[in-house]
């Protein structure tokens, strides 16, 4: 398919639109070459120079699409420097799409129209390659003040020489200006008119003098012949005609006329025939339509009846397809809330039938038992100590009150 539609776009642009983009190739390369690539790019990033056709898509060039994809990035950055717009040097491992949209948004800022996608630049060659970088070095040029003169040829003047055979009128006067106007190396070749008029002159002058005698010949018929030989060249009259004169143009007039003429008669006969043959065909194939439709209306109302009856179904099948949606839709959360309620029985039967719970309460008493006999034991050490601690210091009091009850007297004797 894609061959096919490149070749519709060559058919429309014309037969020389596929070498086009050869001649923008080469017209860039001149153009680089001018703004001084080679020094600027190229040995700054280590490159070999450019092809001629290098940024053309041909199979025949067997470049890497990824070298030319890099070196079409490095080559538009530098060309948008160039031109007075900053732009960041792309790297070899960049985003290509969103490297590609840059520079073709930088392209529009220039006011370069741009009517296609970015994906025809991401293989690095072909024809939209080589209209970005032609544009981005336009536009580097206009900047550095460059542009492009016509060539001044040099004028040379140079005649060429066109004989023709037939339908040429000659005339004395004529002939005599071309013989003036010729150059020096033309004259040995060309008879002397004005000598020949000089001679005719004499000739006219003598045969009026009638000779008295027969006149005969003491030429050698051999030194003739080699005179005649030597002389035969130089007798050639080369005939100058004017192309704009407008007798050869109404001459080649009557000609074409005649051969339109001639040949209009066997096309008018051809085309007669086919016009009839053409009505002919019309006809017969009016007439089977004719038939044919004649023949098929019963089948055509049938058909039209079949397709109302179907249409009527497909009507009461969306409805009935809608009625069926909500019930489903109804069904989805009925089933959704019946498997939450089994849930929570399964949960509820599985806990009643459990004796974890019990085995558990068991054990929680027997703990409980064991830690009040242990509190009891405690509580009836600390009674213990407590009784002791109380009849010390009962014993402790009463000793205290035996003490003082002593009489003093007893202790004034002793002193």
């Amino acid at each position: 398919m894609g061959d096919e539609g490149r070749r519709g776009d060559e058919d429309e642009r014309g037969p020389g639109a596929a070498h086009q983009v050869f001649v923008r190739m080469e017209a860039l390369l001149e153009k680089l070459k001018v703004l001084n690539y080679e020094d600027e790019v190229l040995t700054k990033h280590n490159m070999k120079n450019l092809s001629r056709h290098y940024f053309v898509s041909s199979p025949y060039l067997g470049l890497n699409p990824g070298e030319q994809f890099f070196m079409f990035t490095i080559i538009s950055a530098w060309l948008i420097n160039t031109a007075g717009r900053p732009f960041t040097e792309p790297q070899e491992y960049d985003e290509p799409n969103a490297t590609v949209s840059n520079i073709l948004a930088e392209l529009r800022a220039f006011g370069v129209k741009v009517d296609f996608p970015p994906s025809k630049l991401k293989s690095g060659s072909g024809e939209f390659v080589c209209f970005v970088l032609d544009q981005l070095a336009d536009k580097a040029l206009s900047r550095r003040g460059f542009s492009f003169r016509r060539p001044n040829y040099p004028t040379e003047t140079t005649e060429e020489e066109s004989v023709m055979e037939d339908e040429a009128e000659l005339t004395l006067s004529k002939v005599e200006e071309e013989m003036i106007e010729e150059p020096d190396e033309d004259e040995e070749n060309v008879m002397d008119l004005e000598a020949l008029k000089l001679r005719t002159t004499h000739t006219e002058a003598d045969a009026s003098s009638k000779p008295d005698e027969i006149l005969e010949s003491t030429v050698d018929a051999a030194e003739w012949n080699l005179e005649v030989e030597r002389v035969l060249p130089q007798l050639k009259v080369t005939v100058r005609t004017d192309n704009k004169d407008w007798r050869i143009h109404v001459d080649q007039m009557h000609q074409h006329r005649d051969g339109i003429k001639s040949s209009l008669k066997d096309t008018k006969s051809y085309l007669d025939k086919l016009q009839e043959d053409i009505g002919k065909t019309l006809e017969k194939v009016g007439s089977r339509e004719k038939y044919i439709n004649n023949q098929l209306e019963h089948l055509i109302h049938e058909y039209r009846s079949a397709q109302a009856k179907l249409s009527e179904a497909k009507e009461r099948y969306q409805q009935a397809s809608g009625g069926v949606t909500e019930r489903t839709r109804v069904l989805a959360e009925i089933s959704d809330e019946l498997e939450k309620v089994k849930q929570e029985m399964e949960e509820k039967g599985s806990s009643m039938s459990d004796g974890a719970p019990v085995v558990k309460i068991k054990q929680s008493l027997t703990k409980l038992k064991q830690e009040i006999v242990q509190m009891d034991v405690r509580i009836g050490v600390v009674e213990h100590t407590l009784l002791q601690a109380k009849l010390s210091e009962k014993s402790n009091m009463t000793r205290d009150m035996h003490a003082i009850n002593i009489p003093e007297p007893a202790t004034g004797a002793f002193s």
